[in-house]
């Protein structure tokens, strides 16, 4: 049976194109990977939406369950998840993450 946070997550999911879980919001980051995601995005240009985990406890644990991801920030692009903090700063290096953004931007 599936939770009612669980359709939460997917409703946050579908809502826009970039949502990232974090700890704290896009303005007020409250640890040091998620505010490094957020510079990521926020260099990419793109619009993205922010969901604060630390708000809310039920929602913290789970994400984690949900994406079958230890850590947070999560980070989902066209409801799909990309990953974490260090996956989305290689992506972001090597200019994946560019493509996936850019890619997905066209639908």
């Amino acid at each position: 049976m599936e939770s009612e946070v669980f359709e939460r997550i997917r409703a946050a999911i579908a809502s826009d194109r970039i949502v990232i879980f974090m700890k704290g919001t896009r303005n007020f980051p409250m640890c040091g990977f998620s505010a490094a995601t957020v510079q990521v995005f926020e260099q990419l240009g793109v619009p993205f939406t922010t969901v604060d985990v630390l708000a809310d406890p039920e929602l913290r644990e789970a994400i984690k369950q949900f994406s079958n991801w230890p850590t947070i920030p999560q980070v989902y692009v066209d409801g799909k998840f990309v990953g974490g903090c260090d996956i989305v700063r290689e992506l972001y290096e090597s200019g994946e993450l560019q493509e996936l953004v850019k890619g997905s931007a066209s639908k």
